[in-house]
């Protein structure tokens, strides 16, 4: 039997759950054609990438984040970890607040991907049947998530224009990522849970004092976000996760190249950061799970 190209892998997985798909042009239901495209009713047709994912973008946009930046994501959050006891306690959240065996769950801002598929693991583990499907505005992200996740559904798409029919999604995760509630509410089970987590004053405060000393960039409130975020959904549960990670030579410079707190930085500052031969790195974030107003 021929093997499937990584578009026809791709264009396969969409075609099992097509039905959540709508034109992000005109709203009208979506269907695969010859496992190269992704059309509606009215003609509007999007092609599946050779490296295996959808570009649904209306409007072309450029961001600051490059390929480079998502491998470095890739290596620190996949290989090395450093989210784990987050991506644990997500889990756990899912188990707790959903009751569904068979899940559908959007990754909105999933860059490299890795969150999404270490949460779809730990839940296929456990018995769950998931479809998983992640989102970026960022090309570069979506390309490094689909060259090492196969197995989920990748597009580049707009939060405030998601590409998904009403009522298509079991769970959302909105990880360290903007918002848009308004898509949220849109595209959530009316029984479905959105998991948002969001740093607090200490997460990165090592790679904070070292680069702006007793600049603002040192303070830093979640209270905005989070009263926002009780505005508008029914807060079910909110928990604080903080934990120290020990960062070897290799894993400083992955977080170095994947966050924007080094932007605009002087090279000899960098540099003189990079040096480090281990680093003790502060992870601080507060999980909220909410439901439909």
């Amino acid at each position: 039997m021929e093997k499937l190209s990584k578009r026809e892998q791709s264009a396969t997985l969409v075609e099992s759950y097509v039905n959540i798909f709508q034109c992000p042009i005109c709203g009208s239901a979506m269907y695969v054609a010859e496992l190269k495209s992704i059309k509606c009713s009215k003609n509007h047709s999007f092609d599946f990438a050779k490296q295996g994912y959808l570009n649904l973008l209306i409007t072309p946009t450029k961001t600051k984040y490059d390929k480079q930046l998502f491998e470095s994501r890739k290596y620190l959050m996949g290989e090395h970890s450093f989210f784990e006891p987050v991506i644990s306690k997500i889990y756990e959240f899912i188990e707790t607040y959903s009751n569904q065996n068979k899940l559908t769950i959007l990754d909105t801002g999933s860059g490299d991907g890795s969150h999404l598929a270490k949460i779809r693991k730990l839940l296929v583990d456990a018995g769950k049947d998931v479809n998983g499907v992640g989102i970026d505005i960022a090309k570069e992200g979506i390309l490094v998530a689909a060259k090492y996740y196969p197995k989920l559904v990748w597009c580049v798409a707009d939060l405030a224009n998601t590409p998904f029919r009403d009522k298509s999604f079991h769970v959302i995760l909105n990880i360290l990522s903007p918002s848009n509630y308004q898509e949220f509410n849109r595209i959530l089970h009316d029984d479905g849970i959105l998991i948002k987590v969001v740093p607090r004053s200490d997460y990165l405060k090592e790679v904070r004092t070292f680069f702006y000393n007793d600049s603002e960039k040192q303070l830093y409130s979640n209270d905005d976000i989070i009263r926002h975020f009780k505005e508008r959904t029914q807060l079910l549960h909110q928990e604080t996760v903080k934990y120290m990670v020990t960062l070897n030579k290799d894993a400083i410079k992955a977080l170095v190249m994947m966050t924007p707190l080094t932007w605009g930085i002087d090279e000899n500052k960098i540099d003189q950061f990079l040096r480090k031969g281990s680093a003790k790195i502060t992870v601080d974030v507060d999980i909220l799970i909410g439901s439909k107003e």
